[in-house]
């Protein structure tokens, strides 16, 4: 999602995808998602207002000058192969205390990417594999969740960079994966969440005609710079109601607060958000 957030390098990422983004995030309202039905779910914890993603989580002392009441949220890269950047500071004590600080944490895992995707990845989804990676990925999306503190009610973000939806058995793979992994979620009595963006990936959950199993939260990325989740929606106002969107919609924005500086990216966030405490 976020320029550096993201496993490739911002160049390879900007030259491979352009400007027009969406991110979707899963976690909506217990209704949407069909797997959930029959499990008493811990109340959900939502945030809305303003968040940042940036590649590699910062210290505490940033985090604490970063505290200033402009931002309330942030994401953090939980796991997946294809995360970019190392987390030498995203430590089970390190959620601790900046959830002690008041952040809310946006639990971000970049799983299997599609097979026409361009470029290379540590992991890449077929067909054939589409199944066993989502349910082996949700699996280890959890774990790596809970271990940092982050509870069984929390939301998971997947993150899926764009792809061409055109291509008929390249978006029914990416389907297939990301239902199994929010199935393996909903097993867990995790949330589902979706980062993507509008012109592709949250493209292709929005307007997929067999909702089942598909994320009830969508973060979308398009960078238009509207601090909104609604003005700028691209789908039916009925799609993602309840507290279920955010919105990528600056990046690279380089900012400073108590004196420390960090480049980010900004985010509009009306969804739910890790249970920590």
């Amino acid at each position: 999602m976020s320029r550096s957030s993201h496993r490739q390098s911002k160049k390879r990422r900007y030259i491979t995808w352009g400007v027009a983004g969406a991110a979707v995030v899963a976690g909506a309202g217990i209704a949407a998602q069909t797997s959930m039905a029959a499990t008493t779910w811990p109340a959900q914890k939502t945030y809305t207002g303003r968040a940042f993603d940036t590649c590699a989580a910062p210290s505490q002392s940033a985090m604490k000058a970063w505290h200033t009441g402009f931002y309330g949220a942030a994401a953090v890269y939980v796991g997946g192969k294809n995360r970019g950047c190392g987390q030498p500071n995203l430590t089970a004590s390190w959620v601790k205390y900046v959830s002690g600080l008041g952040w809310k944490l946006i639990p971000l895992y970049v799983g299997a990417q599609p097979p026409c995707q361009s470029g290379s990845n540590p992991e890449k989804l077929t067909t054939s594999t589409a199944a066993s990676l989502g349910a082996s990925d949700a699996s280890d999306a959890v774990a790596k969740a809970s271990a940092l503190g982050m509870k069984a009610g929390s939301p998971i973000y997947l993150d899926m960079e764009s792809y061409d939806t055109t291509n008929k058995s390249c978006n029914d793979a990416v389907l297939t994966y990301v239902r199994a992994f929010d199935k393996g979620l909903h097993a867990k009595t995790y949330r589902t969440g979706y980062y993507g963006f509008t012109s592709s990936s949250a493209k292709a959950i929005a307007t997929a005609a067999d909702k089942t199993d598909l994320p009830g939260n969508l973060w979308y990325a398009l960078w238009d710079k509207q601090n909104t989740t609604t003005a700028d929606w691209p789908w039916g106002s009925t799609q993602f109601t309840n507290h279920s969107r955010a919105h990528q919609y600056m990046v690279n924005s380089k900012e400073t607060y108590g004196g420390v500086t960090i480049t980010v990216d900004r985010d509009a966030w009306d969804a739910p958000v890790a249970i920590t405490g």
